[in-house]
């Protein structure tokens, strides 16, 4: 019996060790990097979509493209074996894996090879379009209505069709003269240059002239000898893009430009809507100033203006990001978002202007929206409702403005309805959980469970995450963090920490994700010994206007009082090392490490700053103006913010890297601090990526993480 009783004790000695030793595995810089994306990628269902105008969900599993019904057993509905038949009738190329595809209708998919758009009828198993476009063209947009692509070479507009073959829409030898791209730098929800009317009558695209823009130097070090590279870069204050909108009409080839001149050649069109009936087009005419637009309607026969359907003014800035949502059943009505009321949320108007009614109100924001049913009684939603950090989903009743919450369990969802509106695809995480894809009808009730992801991490040794808030530095306001402690945390040590900031607009680090949104870096600093806190402060996303533009005019300044916040928490932990705090952070968060490392030299020990802006007169019009208007305008703003004259101030141990062909953030800016740093006699640390552009990416990145790394393993731990 004793013998009995030592075996199996022994066995489970060995058991924990063993146990033990498997969770003790350690990331690699690697691992931090690309693992993410790679081998610690939560389980997911590969290309899972409605099928068309079905309520059939669709996915492939190797080889196969499998359907059902929610609930109902999967059935194989198409094979690459199959493809390959069909392509080899068309006298096309066989392809070794199934390709990315979208389906079209029911049964038909789209999908790319090479330079061909091919859409393929898996009932019939037959080519139905197969479009040859030009291999050099890029900026695509398709239009299933007439079959035709549109498509940019170089500066100039092209559309192709079976009938027509290749087009030119526009042809400006003037390379200043760039028709059918994204202008205004891609902001104010400008994310093309492309917009084909419903019934695939008219493109309109956008024409940016950039001859008053001035040019700055990038050198290609590729060639033997340095190659110039010129980026149209319109610098706060300066002359800018001038933007105008034309309008094709493929019956007769001619084309009329819209008039859009509420504020001169200095305006941004955004925004780019057409009518459900392809009449009229609709544009947000936003000042240079951002703090006055207005929402036109144009003839888009004529390109006359018609009518202002409502304008929106604010002393700080108006930000337009959401195009017009029109009912298929109510052509004459459309979906407005807007935060006028402090939080983005939705509007149903007219097109005469009229204000129907308001959709949603409340603290909170909508996130996004999701569509309407096929009978348009319902809207669906994402929002910030419950929490800042989770997104979850609404049903909203247009008619009499019930509102029922679609997605039950806690984190963040992403929502793909069926076109009748009964059922969706929910796929969401949460802090602890990494992914579950489940199939729910509109009620809230899961039909079935597709995935429960296994935590790919779990053999290994990672620091514990927690998420929490503290109140910002006027009081007023609950700021949420993220907090990672060392591996093998030993509460009566004390460790250094690594605060990892970007703090600017547009931004949410902390979320109620896997992870709680966290990089996998920051995991690795844990398991190094470091603490890793990250905090979005005001001036970060979607938590409302008034937090968000409490940075106007200031840019840096609020934002490092609700940082410093953030280390009187940290300090006050008692495991944590007051006298080894650094701090590190890309871009805008480049920018805020500097601010801090020299606005608090005897707080912070350490800091790394990635593509830093450091004056903001050397950054572009459309990001910097409405943030800080110009520098005329607000010199005393631009002076305070301005980190040239921080350098004298350093007395930690700064390392700056850059991309050296970085279009966003001018290698002017980091250059001009090592200068001033010289002049003062400040010792500075600096390293740039030759062919990186402002984010760096691949194996680069391994080498600059590991850079990071190291210089607060040499410095502060």
């Amino acid at each position: 019996m004793k013998r009995v009783f030592l075996l199996t004790y022994l066995l489970i000695i060995c058991a924990f060790f063993a146990d033990a030793d498997t969770r003790s595995k350690k990331l690699s810089m690697e691992d931090a990097i690309l693992g993410k994306w790679g081998k610690f990628y939560p389980e997911n269902v590969s290309q899972l979509a409605w099928k068309g105008e079905s309520n059939l969900i669709s996915y492939t599993k190797g080889e196969e493209i499998l359907a059902a019904k929610p609930g109902e057993e999967v059935k194989v509905i198409f094979t690459l074996s199959g493809l390959n038949d069909i392509l080899r009738k068309e006298k096309l190329d066989e392809l070794k894996r199934l390709p990315r595809y979208s389906w079209e209708n029911t049964n038909v998919i789209q999908f790319k090879v090479r330079s061909r758009l091919l859409h393929i009828d898996i009932a019939s198993k037959k080519v139905i379009l197969n479009l040859n476009i030009n291999s050099i063209g890029t900026n695509q947009e398709f239009c299933t209505a007439n079959s035709t692509m549109a498509y940019t070479i170089d500066n100039n507009l092209f559309i192709a069709n079976n009938e027509n073959g290749e087009v030119a829409v526009t042809s400006d030898s003037d390379k200043n003269i760039v028709s059918g791209q994204s202008v205004s730098r891609s902001e104010y929800g400008i994310d093309g240059g492309i917009f084909w009317s419903p019934e695939g009558k008219s493109l309109a695209f956008y024409r940016k002239d950039e001859s008053k823009v001035t040019s700055y130097p990038l050198v290609d070090i590729n060639t033997r000898v340095g190659d110039l590279r010129e980026e149209k870069y319109p610098m706060a204050g300066m002359d800018s893009e001038v933007v105008s909108l034309g309008i094709y009409n493929l019956a007769n080839k001619l084309t009329v430009w819209v008039q859009a001149d509420d504020f001169r050649s200095d305006q941004y069109l955004t925004n780019v809507s057409w009518g459900a009936m392809g009449e009229y087009l609709y544009i947000q005419v936003l000042n240079r100033a951002s703090n006055h637009m207005r929402l036109n309607k144009y003839d888009a026969k004529t390109g006359e203006f018609v009518k202002t359907l409502l304008e929106e003014k604010d002393e700080r800035w108006v930000e337009p990001q959401h195009k017009l949502i029109f009912l298929n059943t109510k052509p004459n009505q459309f979906i407005y978002q807007s935060n006028t009321a402090g939080y983005n949320h939705m509007f149903l108007y007219n097109t005469d202007g009229k204000l129907i009614k308001k959709l949603t109100s409340g603290d909170w924001m909508v996130t996004k929206v999701l569509g309407f049913d096929k009978t348009e009684k319902n809207l669906f939603y994402e929002s910030t409702e419950v929490s800042p950090t989770d997104r979850h989903v609404y049903r909203l009743n247009v008619k009499s403005g019930k509102r029922v919450r679609l997605t039950m369990a806690e984190g963040h969802h992403s929502v793909k309805f069926s076109a009748d509106g009964k059922y969706l695809i929910d796929n969401y995480s949460s802090l602890n959980v990494p992914r579950v894809v489940a199939i729910a009808d509109t009620k809230g009730k899961v039909i079935e469970e597709l995935v429960n992801a296994e935590n790919k991490l779990q053999d290994y040794n990672l620091g514990e995450i927690s998420l929490g808030t503290i109140k910002s530095a006027d009081d007023k306001t609950d700021l949420h963090y993220r907090l990672i402690k060392p591996a093998n945390f030993d509460s009566t040590k004390k460790y250094p920490v690594v605060i990892y900031v970007y703090g600017g607009p547009h931004a949410q680090l902390v979320t109620n994700k896997w992870l709680g949104g966290a990089r996998l870096w920051e995991e690795y600093m844990a398991q190094r010994g470091y603490v890793v806190f990250t905090l979005d402060n005001r001036g970060s996303a979607n938590r409302g206007k008034e937090f968000e533009a409490i940075i106007h005019r200031q840019c840096g300044q609020p934002e490092m009082a609700d940082q410093m916040k953030g280390v009187d928490f940290l300090k006050s932990q008692p495991y944590v090392d007051a006298d080894r705090i650094g701090v590190h952070g890309w871009s805008y968060g480049g920018f805020m490490t500097i601010s801090l490392i020299t606005n608090y030299p005897d707080v912070f020990k350490v800091a790394v700053a990635g593509g830093p802006v450091i004056d903001w007169k050397w950054y572009e019009i459309m990001y910097g103006e409405r943030y800080m208007d110009t520098p005329q305008e607000n010199p005393e703003g631009y002076a305070k913010t301005s980190l040239i004259s921080k350098a004298k101030d350093l007395k930690g141990k700064l390392l700056i890297c850059q991309g050296a062909i970085d279009k966003t953030v001018l290698w002017q800016h980091s250059l001009s601090f090592i200068r001033e740093c010289i002049k003062n006699n400040v010792q500075v640390d600096y390293f740039p990526y030759p062919r990186a552009e402002h984010n760096v990416r691949g194996m680069d990145r391994i080498h600059l993480k590991q850079k990071v790394s190291n210089y607060f393993d040499d410095y502060l731990k």
